[in-house]
């Protein structure tokens, strides 16, 4: 079992985040070293990998820290505030925003990730603190669902309404949304590494895993909420699966680029140890995606009690580098 240096640095980092930067980003890593900490704990992964999974998760933490790592925890001297007053003010500012789709749900995956952590540690945070995880939940307010849509612009996803004719699940459960973005994540036959596709794909994963750990924390009315901004993600996506041509499909972006470019294939999975040999810190740890995507994966499988092999599979493409 590892320490819990990963979950206090981890909030640390996203609640300075907007402090630092003004600007929602680097939470990112925050959010991915939590994850980091939680994923290692999973009894799929081997032995052997879940000492490089801390080694490279506190080297990310370093490089945002400017390798002060001291700085991240210089207030925990400070009296924390109340576990329950804290997870109260966070969600409280969650509230604003649940019901709709901001930033491909990174309202949802820093509030539960931060909730989460807190829970894990038994309370966390000062006044001061616990304020900066606020302001920057806050921030999502009537902000666009995200930038970059294969099909769409950001103002045609806003205005999506999910009816009948979508054909989509009833999903009252954890586990009905667990398998239900499973299936998703399968149905695409071929997934192009881009912002606009990998990466949302990627973010079906943690949205919907971050409305699990809120049901699972007790707040099932954020669980409910939140599913109609996930399912406006996947009908999204679902306009992505048979694309007649990578040259001229409609691509609304600033940062990727026609022809769309198949994703390559993960040789290993980040359950083997094999999996974290290579250095992620060249590629930014994916911008922490390479902790996130594993842990709301693998989260996914336990709950929906599926290895199905077109799972994993797919999955390959996604957690590719």
């Amino acid at each position: 079992m590892m320490n819990h240096s990963l979950l206090t640095e981890g909030l640390s980092i996203i609640s300075a985040c907007k402090k630092e930067t003004n600007d929602i980003w680097q939470a990112h890593f925050g959010a991915a070293a939590i994850g980091s900490w939680f994923f290692a704990q999973n009894d799929a992964v081997d032995s052997n990998a879940r000492p490089r999974i801390r080694l490279q998760a506190e080297k990310m933490v370093r490089s945002v820290a400017k390798n002060d790592v001291n700085r991240l925890g210089e207030k925990e001297a400070e009296p924390a505030v109340d576990s329950s007053q804290a997870e109260a003010a966070i969600l409280n500012a969650l509230e604003r925003t649940i019901d709709g789709l901001h930033w491909v749900g990174h309202n949802v995956i820093y509030s539960a990730a931060s909730v989460s952590a807190i829970r894990e540690l038994g309370g966390w945070g000062t006044e001061q603190q616990i304020a900066g995880i606020i302001d920057l939940i806050g921030s999502f307010e009537k902000t666009i669902p995200g930038r970059s849509w294969i099909g769409f612009s950001a103002s045609e996803v806003k205005r999506f309404a999910i009816t009948p004719q979508d054909l989509f699940p009833s999903i009252r459960t954890p586990e009905h949304l667990s398998a239900f973005v499973l299936d998703e994540l399968a149905s695409f036959p071929v997934i192009y590494r881009a912002e606009a596709h990998h990466d949302l794909i990627g973010h079906l994963l943690t949205f919907s895993h971050a409305l699990n750990i809120l049901h699972d924390l007790g707040y099932s009315d954020f669980f409910e909420r939140g599913l109609v901004p996930v399912l406006k993600l996947s009908k999204a996506l679902r306009a992505s699966r048979s694309i007649d041509s990578v040259e001229t499909v409609k691509l609304v972006s600033p940062v990727d680029r026609l022809p769309l470019q198949p994703a390559t294939r993960s040789g290993f999975l980040p359950t083997e140890t094999e999996f974290w040999e290579t250095d992620y810190g060249k590629t930014n740890w994916d911008f922490g995606h390479v902790f996130k995507f594993a842990h709301s994966f693998y989260d996914h499988l336990e709950r929906a009690k599926s290895s199905n092999p077109s799972y994993i599979e797919a999955f390959r493409y996604i957690i590719a580098q």
